[in-house]
């Protein structure tokens, strides 16, 4: 089963990877693995995010600096300790994450598309059990996974009618 479910998987993964290739002219895979922690955990500190990412200080410090001059990052003083630097996500970063989302979800909902409306809602009640049972494990809560974002309104949609909610594609929308 795990042999098989690999193999499924890596469907899924390069479907995701097409998606981030697009924003690799614009942030190399630190740097956006970065931007989606800061993301995840705003107004987290330099030290967490480097265990989060699992860096070394200095080379979080150094990755930060970058994303700060390329407009994806702002650092503010802590509100506790002002030595200690708040990092927070720019209205650019935060197009960037959407674009990035939305360009995976339609890439997802060409495949969903093809699939039987049985087979959809399988899909989706095996990958909430299969999340819901890897969060809880030691092995996941050991390695710092954030926790689940929420899927809005087009999760729900395919969960109700088992109908994937198509969008035009991200380049018609953003050229």
């Amino acid at each position: 089963m795990a042999a098989a479910l690999d193999e499924a998987a890596g469907t899924l993964l390069a479907v995701w990877e097409a998606a981030r290739e697009r924003t690799m002219s614009r942030l190399s895979s630190a740097q956006l693995r970065a931007v989606m922690v800061v993301e995840q955990y705003d107004g987290i500190n330099l030290r967490r995010l480097a265990t989060l990412t699992d860096m070394l200080l200095s080379s979080a410090s150094r990755l930060c600096d970058r994303l700060v001059a390329a407009g994806m990052l702002e650092r503010e003083p802590g509100r506790y300790d002002r030595r200690e630097i708040s990092l927070h996500l720019t209205p650019a970063a935060t197009r960037l994450l959407a674009e990035l989302r939305a360009d995976r979800r339609y890439r997802l909902d060409q495949i969903l598309t093809g699939m039987s409306p049985e087979g959809r809602a399988a899909l989706l009640r095996g990958m909430r059990e299969f999340d819901e049972v890897a969060r809880r494990s030691e092995a996941v809560a050991a390695e710092g996974w954030p926790a689940p974002q929420p899927s809005g309104e087009r999760l729900a949609d395919l969960a109700e009618t088992g109908e994937p909610v198509s969008e035009e594609p991200p380049a018609a929308r953003t050229a």
